[in-house]
């Protein structure tokens, strides 16, 4: 049998289509834990869809429900959290998920983005003619944010989600 982690929380970061919730549910399942997707808890808590909120409050405020919800995700034990896309572009944000668990970057390219994403209608920021050009926008912005935040980087270019899961638990392991 192996002992248990002396981590307790672990946060994955990437862009939209990245796999974080797919991912995240095998490895909460993995481990025994309980699984979040900080964007279906805001929309739990608010009522409301991402896309009404970013109608309605603007990026700014969706942001502010975001900060919130997160200050209070990341002190849960034993969770594997799906964070939204922009969840690191708070610096407050960025901090709580840094400081209270093991932050894991998903990472993929723009065209697998694309693909991943095409059938969504719940991605406001892709509500465009040009969705390619705002991710590719948005990766300039977020790739080094991304990797200031995380313990450990991952793609999820090649193999299935199982595959990565794996490759997260042994990055697990190996903190030990």
């Amino acid at each position: 049998m192996m002992r248990p982690l002396s981590v307790e929380r672990v946060f994955l970061v990437g862009p939209m289509g990245a796999g974080k919730s797919t991912v995240g549910r095998q490895l909460a399942e993995a481990l025994g834990w309980s699984f979040v997707d900080s964007d279906a808890e805001i929309e739990q808590r608010s009522g409301a869809d991402i896309p009404w909120i970013f109608d309605v409050e603007g990026e700014s405020g969706f942001r502010d429900r975001e900060e919130s919800v997160l200050e209070q995700l990341t002190q849960r034990p034993k969770i594997v959290l799906a964070t939204g896309g922009g969840a690191v572009m708070r610096e407050n944000s960025r901090h709580f998920l840094r400081e209270r668990g093991y932050v894991v970057y998903l990472c993929t390219s723009v065209e697998q983005q694309l693909e991943r994403t095409a059938r969504d209608r719940n991605r406001p920021l892709l509500r465009t003619a040009q969705p390619e050009q705002v991710l590719r926008d948005l990766f300039v912005t977020r790739d080094p944010l991304y990797r200031q935040t995380a313990h450990a980087v991952i793609s999820t270019e090649a193999g299935q989600a199982r595959d990565v899961m794996h490759k997260i638990l042994r990055q697990l392991r190996e903190q030990e």
